[in-house]
C-alpha cells in the first residue's frame, strides 16, 4: 500500500471464501478509492483525431457562461420584456436538471402557440385524490366543431391543397385497414408533410393533425413532420368504443386546464381494471384515473364510470399564476452576473442582504464557480426597488444584478434552452510525441467534433472537485437511507486503513458508526489473491441492537461535512465536527461564505445530531439543492452506462437499444411512449443511427435497454444495494422519476479564432512556434445540462 493512498474496506459476499467462513464473523475486502480525475480519465471518446494540450480557466474571464432563455435570447442582454410566464409552461418532472428546448403550452390555435411539438409529457411528485365536483368541469365536446374548423384552416393553409388531400387519404387508408381487421404488414406506414422550416408553423401543424386525426401521431425529423398510425389509439379501441378512444386522445392533446374526461359507464370490474391499467401505463406521467358511481348507481345497477384528469402537479404553476393577484407574495426577476463565485454562496449572500432565505430564490440551472456567469433568477417576497437598493453592496462580492422587473411566479430547474460559452484556451501545444503542425491539429479537432459531436457525459463539476467525497456518494447515501429504513443490521460496515507514522491503523469511518473500537489486532488478516481481507466478529465493534439503522440515517450528513486533506479554516472546522459532533463549536469555526455548511450546522445545533435532526438539517437546503445530490448519483451511473454501452457495441445501433423517436422533443423530456426499443429487424436494416440512441437516467419511471446494457444497469443497482429502490425519499420530499439522455450531442453556432501571445519567458515543449504561444478563442452553444468541459475534452483529447 503506497504512501498517501486512501483505501476503503467494504463487506463482500465472500462467495470465494467459503472455506474461511466462520459463523458470526464479518469479512472485509480492501479497494483503493479514486479521485475524480482518475474517474474521468476512463471516459470514452467518439472522435479519432489526435488533439492537443492547453490550459483552460487560467482566470475566470477565460470562461464566460451566458444562459440562453426559452425564447433563445442571451440573458445578459438588457431587456424590458417580462420573463417567460410559468403559467404558460408545462412544469418539469422532479428529476435531474433538465433542458426544455420546447414549450408545451396550453394555447388555442388562434394564439399561434410557439410550442415545437405536441407531446405527452410530465410527472407528478405526489398524487392528489380526486373528489367529484371539486373542479369546474370542461367537456371536450364543447367547441369541438370550432376546433375542427380551425384544424381544417390550418392544415389547408400550411400544407397546400394537394398535401392536405394526401394526408386525408392516408388517414382514410389507416382507418380502413384497422376497420377491416387487416394487420399492417412490415414497418408502420408513414406520410411526410415535408420540411417545415418555421418552428411555430411546425408546432401548429403537430397539434392540428393530432386534433383532427387522434388516431395518428406526428414525429419531427430534422424539421420534417412525419405522420404515422397511433398504435396506442388502436390498442385502446380494443377496450372501449372508437368514439371514446377518439375523444380521449383529443382530450390528451388539448391539455385543457381543469378539464376531465369520462368513459362510458361500465359494470364489469375486470374491464375497468384493464382500462385503468392501460391509461396509467401509457400516460401515467400526465394524467390520473379514478372510478366513481355512475348515473342511477345501485346494487342492482352497479354502473361505474372511469374519470381521467390531468395530474395536480402538471398545472400547479399555472394555477398559482392565476391566483397570484390574490396572494401577498411578490416575485422579482433579474439577471445575476457573478465572477469566481459558487452559485449557492452567491444566493446565500443575496438572501442575507435582502432578509429572505435561500429557498426564496429560484433559477433554471447551476453555473460554474471559476468563471464569469450570467443567469436568470427570481426571488420571492422582494420588490424590484428593494433589489435595486443592494446593487452597490453586492459588487464587493463580484456580483451584479440587472434586468430587474416584476413577474408572476418563480423559475424552475430546466427552464432554459441552453448556455452560450466564450472560452479562451491558453498555452496551446502538441500532444507528447506529436510533431504535426499545431494549427492543423487544432483545426482538425474542432471540425471533427463540430461534425461528429461528443459523448454527452455529465461533467466533473456535477460531482464536486473534492478527492475524498463526491456529491454522488451523498446522493447514494440518501437513497440507501430510505432502503434501509426499518431494517436491522445486515453485517455491513466500512473501515478506512491509512498509514500513520509508519504503521497501519484501521477504524470504522465510512458509515459514521460509533461503538467501542478495539485495536487492529482484533482483526485477523487473510490474503486471497490480490485482496487483503480482515475477519472480525461483529460484536467487536460494539454496535448496539439496531444501531446500524439509525447511524445509516446520518451518513449523508457526515459525508457532506467530511474534510479534505488541507489545512484551511473550512477543513479544520469539518475535522472538528467529525471529532466532536459539536455543531455550535463548528459554527464558530466555519467561515461565513460557506453558506450550505453553515445552514446545515445551524439546523444540527438546533435539532441535534439525531435521525430527526439530520432530516431537518437537509430541509435547511432548498429543494433544488436536496435533489441535486440524488441527481448526482444518477448522473454518475449514466456516465458509467455510456462508457459500457460504447465499449460493448460501439457506434452500432443494436437490438434492445432505446432510441428517441421524436427529434423535435428534448430527449430529457421524452415520455416513455416516445422511446422505442430497437428490434432485430431494425438492427439488420440499420434503421436508426447512434445519434438517436438514448440511455435512461435512473428513476422510478424509466425503462431499461433489453440487451447487455440493461443487464449492466441491474448489476450496478445490485452492487449499490438499490435493487428495490423506488427512487422516492418521502422524508425529504424528493421524487426522482428519471429521464432519458442522448449518448451524443453537438455544439451549435461554433466559431473560433487562434491568437498569438508574445511571452519571452514561456517555453513550450513540442510546439512549432518559436517566439509566441498560441491561444484559442472558441465560442459555442450547448443544450441545457450539457457540459462545455466535456465538449472541450473531446476536442483536446485529454482531461480539462
Amino acid at each position: 500500500m503506497g504512501k498517501g493512498t486512501r483505501y476503503i474496506w467494504t463487506l463482500d459476499r465472500v462467495q470465494n471464501l467459503k472455506s474461511l467462513w466462520k459463523p458470526g464473523h464479518c469479512y472485509l475486502r480492501m479497494e483503493e478509492d479514486t479521485d475524480f480525475r482518475i474517474r474521468f480519465s476512463s471516459l470514452c471518446f467518439v472522435t479519432d483525431h489526435v488533439g492537443f494540450h492547453g490550459t483552460i480557466k487560467s482566470s475566470p474571464s477565460d470562461f464566460v457562461v451566458i444562459e440562453i432563455d426559452e425564447q433563445g435570447q442571451l440573458v445578459n442582454k438588457a431587456s424590458d420584456e417580462p420573463i417567460c410566464k410559468v403559467n404558460k409552461l408545462l412544469p418539469e418532472p422532479d428529476t435531474l436538471a433538465k433542458k426544455p428546448k420546447l414549450e408545451l403550452q396550453n394555447l388555442s390555435f388562434e394564439e399561434k402557440s410557439s410550442q415545437e411539438v405536441s407531446t405527452l409529457a410530465g410527472c407528478s411528485d405526489d398524487d392528489q385524490n380526486y373528489e367529484p365536483g371539486s373542479e369546474k368541469e370542461d367537456t371536450i365536446k364543447d367547441g369541438t366543431s370550432t376546433c375542427e374548423e380551425e384544424d381544417i384552416d390550418v392544415l389547408g393553409s400550411l400544407l397546400g391543397e394537394k398535401t392536405d388531400e394526401l394526408l386525408n387519404q392516408f388517414a382514410c387508408d389507416v382507418k380502413e385497414k384497422w376497420n377491416s381487421k387487416t394487420e399492417l404488414i412490415g414497418s408502420s406506414p408513414e406520410f411526410s408533410l415535408g420540411r417545415i422550416l418555421d418552428k411555430n408553423q411546425r408546432a401548429v401543424l403537430h397539434s392540428a393533425v393530432r386534433q383532427k386525426f387522434p388516431f395518428l401521431i406526428t414525429v419531427g425529423k430534422n424539421s420534417e413532420i412525419v405522420v404515422k398510425p397511433n398504435l396506442e389509439y388502436k390498442e385502446l379501441c380494443h377496450l372501449v368504443s372508437e368514439e371514446e378512444a377518439f375523444d380521449f386522445f383529443k382530450y390528451l392533446d388539448a391539455k385543457k386546464e381543469n378539464s376531465k374526461f369520462t368513459f362510458k359507464p361500465d359494470r364489469n370490474k375486470d374491464h375497468r381494471k384493464a382500462v385503468h391499467h392501460f391509461v396509467n401505463k401509457k400516460f401515467g406521467n400526465l394524467v390520473e384515473t379514478k372510478s366513481f358511481p355512475g348515473p342511477n348507481y345501485s346494487a342492482d345497477n352497479p354502473n361505474v364510470v372511469i374519470t381521467v384528469r390531468f395530474r395536480e402537479k402538471t398545472h400547479k404553476h399555472r394555477k398559482r399564476s392565476l391566483d397570484c393577484q390574490e396572494r401577498k407574495d411578490i416575485y422579482t426577476a433579474f439577471t445575476l452576473r457573478k465572477e469566481n463565485l459558487e452559485m449557492f454562496e452567491a444566493v446565500g449572500f443575496l438572501a442575507i442582504k435582502l432578509g429572505v432565505i435561500p429557498s426564496d430564490f429560484s433559477y433554471a440551472g447551476l453555473k460554474d464557480k471559476k468563471a464569469i456567469t450570467y443567469q436568470a433568477m427570481v426571488v420571492r417576497k422582494v420588490t424590484p426597488e428593494r433589489l435595486k437598493n443592494i446593487e452597490k453592496e453586492i459588487e464587493k462580492k463580484r456580483m451584479s444584478v440587472f434586468n430587474i422587473r416584476s413577474v408572476d411566479d418563480s423559475l424552475r430547474l430546466g427552464q432554459l434552452k441552453g448556455n452560450h460559452f466564450d472560452i479562451v484556451i491558453r498555452n496551446l501545444r502538441n500532444q507528447i510525441n506529436d510533431s504535426a503542425n499545431l494549427r492543423e491539429r487544432i483545426l482538425e479537432a474542432i471540425e471533427n467534433v463540430k461534425s461528429k459531436g461528443f459523448v454527452n457525459y455529465y461533467g466533473p463539476q456535477r460531482f464536486g472537485m473534492g478527492r475524498k467525497v463526491h456529491t454522488d456518494q451523498i446522493g447514494l447515501a440518501l437513497l440507501k437511507r430510505e432502503m434501509e429504513s426499518g431494517s436491522s443490521f445486515a453485517g455491513h460496515f466500512c473501515i478506512r486503513v491509512s498509514r500513520i507514522r509508519g504503521y497501519l491503523s484501521a477504524r470504522v469511518v465510512s458509515e459514521g458508526l460509533p461503538g467501542n473500537r478495539g485495536p487492529t489486532s482484533e482483526l485477523a488478516p487473510v490474503i486471497v489473491g490480490r485482496n487483503l481481507w480482515f475477519l472480525g466478529h461483529s460484536a467487536w465493534c460494539g454496535f448496539p441492537q439496531g444501531g446500524i439503522q439509525a447511524h445509516r440515517r446520518v451518513k449523508a450528513v457526515r459525508l457532506f461535512l467530511t474534510p479534505e486533506d488541507l489545512d484551511d479554516p473550512v477543513n479544520r472546522a469539518k475535522k472538528y465536527f467529525l471529532q466532536t459532533e459539536d455543531a455550535k463549536g463548528t459554527l464558530s469555526l466555519m467561515p461565513d461564505f460557506k453558506v450550505r455548511e453553515r445552514a446545515l450546522l445551524e439546523s444540527l445545533h438546533r435539532f441535534g445530531m439525531t435521525e430527526e435532526g439530520c432530516v431537518r438539517a437537509w430541509f435547511s437546503f432548498p429543494h433544488s439543492m436536496r435533489i441535486f445530490y440524488v441527481h448526482a448519483y444518477s448522473s454518475n451511473i449514466w456516465n458509467e452506462s455510456v462508457s459500457y454501452r460504447l465499449a460493448t457495441y460501439g457506434s452500432r445501433v443494436v437490438e434492445g437499444d432505446l432510441v428517441c423517436l421524436d427529434e423535435d422533443v428534448d430527449d430529457e423530456r421524452l415520455p416513455n411512449s416516445r422511446v422505442h426499443l430497437v428490434t432485430e429487424e431494425e438492427e439488420s436494416a440499420n434503421t436508426y443511427t447512434i445519434h438517436q440512441v438514448v440511455l435512461p437516467v435512473l428513476g422510478y419511471n424509466i425503462q431499461y435497454p433489453k440487451n447487455k446494457v440493461g443487464q449492466w444497469y441491474q448489476e450496478v443497482l445490485s452492487r449499490d444495494g438499490l435493487q428495490t429502490c423506488r427512487f422516492k425519499i418521502p422524508s425529504l420530499k424528493l421524487n426522482v422519476p428519471g429521464c432519458y439522455r442522448k449518448l451524443l450531442k453537438h455544439p451549435c453556432n461554433l466559431s473560433y479564432q487562434l491568437r498569438e501571445e508574445r511571452n519571452a519567458d514561456v517555453k513550450i515543449e513540442g510546439s512549432h512556434i518559436d517566439e509566441a504561444t498560441l491561444s484559442l478563442l472558441i465560442s459555442f452553444d450547448l443544450d441545457a445540462s450539457c457540459y462545455a468541459t466535456v465538449c472541450l475534452r473531446e476536442i483536446m483529447k485529454h482531461d480539462v
